[in-house]
């Protein structure tokens, strides 16, 4: 069926990335911390990894050094306009990325004018199609010199990053209307600070709370600083929020546990940088629910790194952080690991319902950035992971191929939009198509039932308590 217009003509449909993950060469703290641990992390692989479905798959991958290096990402540092063009192939008129600090600065105080100038035509390329850039600044990595002065644990050094935002101001300000500051800063904290898994993995709630604390007040410097170089930006930043629930609705404790953590993790950030957004990013992966105190999710469906999915909890989501800020919404991160494509489908077609839904009730929803345009290295978990809506062979030349779900989403951003039935046909090159590395290739269909109906195969069988 032909899915009708309910979005705004001018709603931005894309996907993210993020530069240490997808680009290749670069040297941060995280690519440090990578050949530190790699081998550690493949030895404990099955420990940390043997409960999940996709084990057997994947456990070649996972307990192989190489896959904890991120390396030459996938090299799209270099691809960058045949990944552009698969961008228009798909129907995306926007698109967002990071800008690697360590490569822009990789010494204190000395800017690398070609990796300015690379971003500087990175941007030009995308507009050249027509592609509105979503400039991500931060998104974790940092030189490694930031990290040796302790990063954001000293308030003293955000004057460092005061200084790389004025850079991109300076440089960037007259091709760059939308720019996120941060990129789940409740995230980052959290793992580099409380449970000790990323770098620098540290163990202490008093560190978590200040580097919190910073980040804070890094983005609410950083607005200054863009909104003053660049009066017509709209600055936020991207938050990861999570549906949190109580498993039972009118059961004291886990309403209370749902307030608390609500709070904790969606709104305590948020509510130090309400003045200083234009617009706020959300992540939505999660939909959690809690009893007594404690995570108690649905058993299925999991995605392949064991998530529990609900796609459709993105409506509550933006419903409920739409009444409480009353600011422009943009989903900047949405998507599922999912390597045989059996969910991605499904994922994105009860996320644009959610949106369609917020939308009717007059949430002002502006945009649509997928998680991720290509097959990426997924930090901790490295390559095995497959979040793309692209697919990328890293054995062989890195080749990109277009998943089915990716190719379903363009038809029906095609058809919503009313384009001609000619359109996505001339543009998806033949099966004996010679084109090579930005060629869309489909995959061979599959005899199976849809993921949806799977799905709703799964539910019945369940006794999942409907929100």
């Amino acid at each position: 069926m032909k899915p009708q217009q309910k979005f705004p003509d001018d709603f931005l449909w894309g996907a993210s990335t993020a530069s240490h993950q997808v680009e290749g060469g670069t040297v941060n703290q995280w690519t440090a911390w990578e050949l530190a641990n790699a081998a550690e992390l493949a030895r404990t692989a099955e420990k940390r990894l043997g409960h999940l479905a996709v084990w057997p798959d994947v456990k070649a991958q996972a307990e192989d050094p190489e896959n904890y290096v991120s390396g030459d990402g996938v090299d799209h540092y270099n691809r960058y306009e045949e990944d552009f063009d698969l961008l228009k192939k798909l129907q995306f008129n926007s698109f967002r990325f990071g800008m690697e600090w360590s490569r822009i600065e990789p010494a204190e105080g000395q800017w690398n004018a070609e990796a300015v100038q690379h971003y500087r035509d990175y941007i030009a390329a995308l507009k050249k199609r027509g592609i509105e850039p979503i400039l991500n600044i931060w998104h974790w990595t940092m030189p490694t010199w930031f990290t040796d002065k302790g990063a954001f644990e000293k308030p003293e050094n955000l004057v460092y990053f005061d200084r790389f935002v004025q850079k991109i101001a300076d440089e960037y300000g007259d091709d760059i209307k939308y720019i996120l500051t941060l990129n789940e800063p409740n995230v980052y904290t959290s793992f580099s600070y409380l449970n000790g898994e990323w770098p620098p993995q540290q163990k202490s709630p008093l560190l978590f709370f200040k580097v919190y604390r910073n980040l804070a007040k890094a983005h609410r410097r950083a607005y200054v600083i863009l909104k003053a170089s660049i009066p017509n930006s709209q600055v936020g930043i991207a938050m990861q929020l999570g549906n949190i629930q109580a498993k039972r609705p009118h059961n004291i404790i886990d309403s209370a546990a749902t307030k608390i953590m609500r709070y904790a993790w969606n709104w305590w950030f948020l509510n130090r940088v309400r003045k200083s957004q234009d617009f706020i990013g959300v992540n939505y992966y999660f939909t959690d629910y809690y009893r007594n105190n404690y995570r108690q999710n649905p058993k299925v469906p999991l995605q392949d790194l064991g998530w529990y999915m609900e796609p459709d909890g993105l409506y509550p989501l933006l419903l409920r952080t739409w009444v409480r800020y009353k600011k422009p919404l943009m989903v900047t991160e949405n998507g599922v690991a999912d390597a045989n494509d059996e969910y991605r489908e499904w994922w994105l077609e009860q996320s644009m319902l959610a949106m369609e839904r917020a939308l009717s009730e007059g949430v002002d929803v502006r945009g649509y950035q997928h998680w991720s345009l290509l097959d990426n290295f997924e930090w901790k978990y490295g390559w095995w992971p497959k979040f793309g809506l692209i697919a990328v062979d890293r054995e062989h030349d890195m080749k990109r191929t277009a998943r089915s779900s990716a190719i379903w989403f363009a038809r029906y951003l095609r058809d919503m939009r009313e384009e001609p039935a000619e359109v996505l046909k001339a543009k998806m090159p033949d099966a004996g198509s010679t084109v090579k590395q930005s060629a869309i290739q489909t995959p061979k269909p599959k005899h199976l039932l849809s993921a949806a109906h799977r799905i709703r195969q799964i539910r019945k069988s369940t006794s999942k308590k409907v929100m």
